[in-house]
């Protein structure tokens, strides 16, 4: 109950605080505070601290910090893990306003860590989104690109949860922002998506004006321009949002400085450091301060003198060498963790890698141990069964010495299918003969010479069969050597119909061996008259090789595709039952003039 009461809270507010510079309201902190007093457990107060320090972002940094300090206390005493993420983030983002950006880093991460490694999804989403606007502040657009993109992904994961959406605006903001300084159609489209999702909302909208009339102004567009600006400013200042009024009265000071109007630009820069004094923004007071030493640097040396100073304390306060130090040193820690998180995953995946070889020989092992303990309890074969197997050893050495075996291997296991019948027949009919041989012997010894008779009359037609299939076995072998041999460019006498048939069936059934769950219907229309041709056959062979292969590859891919688009429920152009079909085809023209006497074999598939 207590975990459930504390999300709910946190995803109330949270988005409503720190996801803008003016979400901060005296409404909504005293609705905060409130909460506060009439919260009944310690990981609420956790909670609801933290989004009161972050209502005073951009407003009182030192009541920021004060209760961003108490949540983080107490949520590290009670082991509030989720808690002290929330308020590490509160804490960082806090020290973004005033300008001390390694503090403000050296927080976030800290959150980041706890969220990366208890895996909140939320937390560590909404870290990613404040370490992207301190990017925005050191002024690296392209990191704060980055991390927006890697926030948006997470939200994603999440996009029901109360807040999300919210959120993914702030980043669809803060992309825009950071695409303003080397992407402008970019950030045009970012920004304007920002401006028609807060045209209602009298907060959001004065923040979207300001930024967009920037875009604006840096595209050409300038009197559209002004008047976004200047509509943001009075937006800010009817809110009492001073951060957003400094950085509109910076933007639009730069927009009069660059069209030399000189007093227009000094007048909004002055309101605009006045606004950023006024609640220690360090980012507005260098901004406003430098453009005001720039402007008057040709019109009052003793102004520019005196403005100039303001910069450089600021400049120093933010950039200083003992700030870079610090932050550089902070990212370099960042950077060591996330290489140990990278180091650990890799050796991860290792470990999973050398556990699945160890597997893999262990079934190996037990796989081979299973056909040695098959192959001692089989029968010894006969004549015909080792001549074929003789064959096939000196088939198996001419295809490792050959270099044309790119194809061999798309046929062994159409051919290890083929052979396998041919060498049952061989086998069964072997031991039907071995029973009635000894029968026969037991007629004979009776004197029943009829039924000896009929006995061997079985055995005589047994060993037809045995002969057939054996000799059927041996052309397979024989045309398997063929494929296999280099090709002499002898032509010798072939039948063009057996041999199309044969490539068919061989490399259909080798694309079974690999893909069980392949299946095609094998049409084939052959001209018996065209008998034996003079042809290459290994040649030939590699020929319909490739087509075959072509024509069933075709058919297999539209058939995933067709149950693709079934299990996604798409519309589907073509037919719903679609059945994988390949045509083989021999013809043999007979006419006069060109073409005559010529065969011709056509693959056709319904892809």
């Amino acid at each position: 109950m207590i975990k459930t009461f504390s999300i709910t809270i946190f995803s109330l507010f949270f988005y409503c605080t720190i996801f803008s510079q003016v979400g901060g309201t005296d409404q909504l902190r005293d609705s905060l505070k409130h909460e506060l007093i009439i919260a009944k457990n310690d990981t609420s107060r956790v909670l609801i601290m933290a989004e009161v320090a972050n209502a005073y972002f951009g407003f009182n940094s030192d009541t920021l910090d004060l209760y961003g300090n108490e949540a983080l206390e107490l949520a590290q005493r009670i082991h509030f893990s989720r808690g002290e993420a929330s308020a590490l983030n509160a804490l960082g983002i806090g020290f973004q306003a005033p300008g001390d950006y390694p503090k403000s880093f050296e927080y976030l991460y800290r959150g980041l860590q706890i969220a990366e490694e208890k895996n909140y999804v939320f937390e560590t989403a909404v870290c990613y989104s404040f370490i992207a606007n301190g990017y925005w502040f050191l002024g690296d657009y392209s990191k704060a690109v980055d991390f927006t993109k890697k926030s948006q992904n997470l939200f994603k994961t999440i996009i029901n949860q109360h807040g999300v959406r919210e959120w993914m605006l702030f980043n669809i903001l803060t992309t825009g922002q950071a695409y303003l300084e080397y992407n402008l159609d970019s950030s045009y489209s970012y920004l304007l998506q920002f401006y028609d999702a807060t045209l209602h909302d009298k907060f959001w909208h004065p923040v979207a004006l300001a930024n967009l009339g920037d875009c604006l102004f840096r595209r050409g567009d300038h009197r559209n321009s002004f008047n976004y600006a200047r509509e943001g400013i009075a937006g800010a200042i009817a809110n009492g949002d001073n951060l957003t009024e400094a950085e509109a009265c910076a933007t639009i000071s730069g927009f009069f400085k660059t069209t030399q109007e000189p007093d227009s630009a000094i007048y909004y820069a002055n309101r605009g450091l006045r606004a950023a004094n006024s609640i220690a923004y360090g980012l507005g007071i260098y901004k406003n301060s430098k453009l005001l030493a720039e402007e008057y640097e040709q019109l009052n040396v003793k102004e520019a003198l005196h403005y100039r100073k303001i910069y450089d304390s600021v400049n120093e306060s933010m950039y200083g060498a003992k700030k870079v130090q610090d932050l550089q040193k902070t990212l370099a820690e960042e950077q060591r963790r996330q290489q140990q998180i990278l180091n650990e995953q890799f050796e991860k995946e290792n470990r999973l890698k050398q556990y699945g070889f160890i597997a893999g020989l262990a079934i190996m092992l037990l796989i081979a141990f299973i056909l040695y303990r098959n192959n001692r309890q089989k029968q010894k074969a006969n004549k015909i069964l080792e001549t074929t197997l003789s064959n096939l050893k000196s088939t198996q050495a001419q295809l490792i010495q050959s270099e044309k075996m790119a194809s061999l291997g798309e046929l062994t296991a159409g051919i290890a299918h083929e052979i396998q019948n041919p060498l049952n027949f061989v086998n069964n009919f072997s031991e039907v003969n071995k029973e009635l041989i000894s029968e026969m012997k037991d007629e004979i010894s009776k004197g029943n010479m009829e039924e000896v008779k009929a006995i061997a009359d079985d055995v005589e037609l047994n060993s037809e069969k045995i002969n057939h299939h054996g000799k059927r076995a041996d052309a397979i072998v024989k045309g398997m050597l063929q494929h296999s041999q280099a090709s002499t460019g002898k032509k010798e006498p072939t039948n063009i119909n057996a041999l199309a048939d044969e490539y068919l069936r061989l490399t259909y059934h080798g694309l079974r061996a690999k893909d069980k769950n392949f299946n095609a219907t094998m049409k084939t229309d052959f001209d018996e008259s065209i008998g034996n041709i003079n042809i290459i056959p290994q040649d030939i062979g590699r020929v319909l090789l490739n087509l075959y292969n072509n024509a069933f590859y075709a058919v297999s891919e539209k058939k995933k595709q067709v149950a693709k688009d079934l299990l996604g429920f798409k519309n589907l152009t073509g037919p719903k039952d679609y059945e994988p079909t390949v045509s083989v085809t021999t013809s043999r023209s007979l006419s006069f003039g060109e073409g005559r006497g010529e065969v011709r074999i056509c693959v056709k598939d319904n892809a």
